[in-house]
């Protein structure tokens, strides 16, 4: 059987969860009780009270002068004080039993009336005489038979709030482990301590481990690719020394190729050593980046304009590697088109950046595969465009999950080429 229906009425949260495994069975427990003690003490108990004082009744009835050692008053009312029905108050289950078990055993009852819990009233027809019994509440019902609930209602609650109380600072340093898991994902180093359990100080050590790890292994590798980086660009340098002496028709053509392989050295060592990662986030107003990346790309003469902005306020990103984003998109887009737009939309939840062109675009079965490194996508992407290596889709797809969003590849409706969003989770 299938309880897939029930997960979208459960709460989605650790706490939510959490509270509702620790209510559902105290709640269900004191149903159980409450039932069980309905049936038992109210129904059982009360049921036997009542009749053997409806006994009583009938014995006084017939032998007045019995009233008074069974404590039971005797009254001969008119006519006009019968009242019109049954009385009780709605919360008085005993009453219910009283009511039923006395006009079943007492014959000639006319009306039962229990007003509170310390006199009961019957009114009974004999004859043409009309009478009125009065008797104490006591020995029709148990008394205080309210208190077993309100006893289970106060410490149920106590006990909840208690409980609650613990397993919140049970949960405290799981969600402080996410938060830290979370930071490291988007590039913050945030400090965490292993607390809690023993399960979650294991898992707490696991994480630290992992990230210490991680953080090596990027240094490693960047001491590593600075050191090729550097043994790279000096027979580069001997290469344009040696071409400098050739004749101009024979060098321009390899100065040129081994400046495109310069700048393919560069690239390739930008991404492979994570340097869109790098710097610190800190609060950043979005409208105020785009407008000096767009300013900077139309002093270079490149037809970019801003198309819209909404909304306003400021953004935790890291400046640096979210201009080379958008750069890139930028430069993709100038190369490939003629026009580039650039729009920035800012809401409580999220920030959307967009760079839109009018160039060919890309097909939606390639748009996955333009986003991996070294992928060059024809004829949409024609190497005769530019001599990229494929990584500037790449390199701000990695800016974008570095700040815990997305890069999403689409159609533009304004210009009809290809429309790049950058969409950051505030």
């Amino acid at each position: 059987m299938s309880f897939q229906w029930l997960k979208h009425y459960m709460p989605r949260g650790l706490y939510g969860r959490a509270a509702l495994i620790l209510l559902l069975p105290v709640v269900t427990l004191q149903l159980v009780v409450s039932v069980v003690f309905v049936q038992r003490h109210f129904e059982d108990v009360s049921s036997q009270m009542s009749r053997e004082l409806a006994r009583e009744i009938e014995l006084t009835v017939a032998q007045p002068a019995l009233a008074e050692p069974l404590a039971l008053e005797l009254i001969t009312v008119p006519e006009s004080a019968l009242p019109a029905e049954n009385t009780r108050r709605w919360y008085d289950f005993s009453g219910l039993v009283v009511t039923r078990t006395l006009e079943r055993f007492v014959s000639g009852t006319e009306r039962i009336l229990l007003p509170d819990d310390d006199y009961v009233i019957l009114y009974l027809r004999d004859g043409e005489s009309l009478t009125q019994v009065r008797f104490s509440r006591r020995r029709a019902s148990p008394t205080n038979a309210h208190q077993l609930f309100v006893n289970m209602m106060v410490f149920g609650v106590l006990m909840t709030v208690i409980a609650f109380l613990y397993l919140r600072n049970q949960l405290r340093p799981i969600t402080e482990l996410a938060r830290a898991a979370e930071a490291f994902g988007r590039g913050r180093h945030e400090p965490y301590a292993p607390a809690g359990a023993v399960e979650v100080r294991a898992a707490g050590s696991a994480f630290l481990d992992m990230r210490n790890r991680i953080e090596r292994q990027i240094e490693q590798r960047t001491m590593m690719l600075s050191g090729v980086s550097h043994d790279l660009r000096t027979p580069i340098t001997r290469l344009k020394l040696g071409l400098s002496m050739l004749e101009d028709d024979e060098r321009e053509p390899l100065e040129r190729d081994v400046e495109d392989m310069q700048r393919l050295i560069d690239a390739f060592l930008d991404f492979a050593r994570g340097d869109t990662q790098g710097g610190e986030a800190e609060p950043t107003d979005p409208f105020e980046l785009v407008e000096g990346i767009v300013a900077d790309a139309r002093r270079a003469g490149k037809d970019v304009t801003v198309a819209s902005t909404e909304g306003s306020g400021e953004v935790t990103l890291r400046p640096a590697a979210m201009r080379r984003a958008l750069e890139n998109l930028i430069g993709n887009a100038v190369r490939y088109g003629s026009r580039c737009e650039v729009s920035v939309a800012l809401t409580e939840k999220s920030l959307r950046l967009r760079v839109e062109d009018d160039g060919p675009g890309i097909a939606p079965e390639r748009r996955e595969d333009a986003l991996r490194p070294f992928v060059r996508l024809d004829p949409a992407r024609n190497q005769d465009k530019g001599t990229g290596v494929g990584l500037g889709l790449a390199i701000a797809a990695d800016i974008a999950r570095a700040h815990g969003g997305v890069l999403r590849l689409g159609q533009s409706d304004s210009l009809g080429g290809l429309r790049a969003d950058i969409v950051i989770a505030r």
